[in-house]
Formats: C-alpha cells, sequence, structure tokens
C-alpha cells in the first residue's frame, strides 16, 4: 500500500484486530465479574479467534453478567485505566506501529 501511494511520509498499518484487543492485556481494568473471565486472553490478545474478535468476546463476556459491552460507553471508561506498557508488550502489530511512530518523532529532533 505504502509503495502505491508514493508518498515518504504515508504509512500503512494494519490491526489484527480492533482496540478492544489492547483492552484484554489488562484484565485488571474491567469490572471483577468480567476480569476473572478475560485473564487467559491477557498474554496474546491479538491471537483471539477471528470468529469472535475482543469487542465480540467482550460483548459475550458482559451478556453472561447480565450487561452488555458497548464500545463508547465502556471503552471510555476503561482506555484510560489501560498502562499502554501491558499493551506494547502483548499485541506485536501495536508495538510495531509505536516503534514507528517513536522513530518518526525522533527523526523529526523534536
Amino acid at each position: 500500500m505504502e509503495h502505491r501511494v508514493g508518498h515518504p511520509r504515508f504509512r500503512q498499518h494494519f490491526a489484527v484486530h480492533e482496540t478492544e484487543a489492547w483492552l484484554l492485556t489488562d484484565p485488571g481494568i474491567f469490572p471483577p465479574a468480567i476480569r476473572d473471565r478475560l485473564e487467559r486472553y491477557a498474554r496474546q490478545p491479538e491471537s483471539v479467534n477471528f470468529e469472535e474478535p475482543p469487542a465480540k468476546l467482550l460483548h459475550r463476556v458482559y451478556q453472561a453478567g447480565s450487561r452488555s459491552y458497548q464500545k463508547v460507553v465502556h471503552g471510555s471508561v476503561l482506555f484510560p485505566k489501560l498502562d499502554p506498557n501491558l499493551a506494547y508488550k502483548a499485541c506485536p502489530r501495536l508495538k510495531m506501529l509505536l516503534d514507528e511512530m517513536l522513530l518518526l518523532a525522533k527523526a523529526t529532533g523534536q
């Protein structure tokens, strides 16, 4: 894709799943009833099954507790609690994106 665009400042990064994969890296940010059901996904959240990607997984887990996962409502509460270092370590695609962003920022001298 980068070669097709043909601009040196264009970068294309692909996410394996939606951003909910990053949330799965830190089960401690979820309510206790949800947390215990997500522990096994924390080490490799980007490997979550494609038939049930992270947002669908969260929806199913929340429904088991008689709630429903809502991206905007729950995401706005959960993301500020997320330790980005955990997501960086557990999500290779996120790591590639952040490393390249840091490299580009350093290259500008700022």
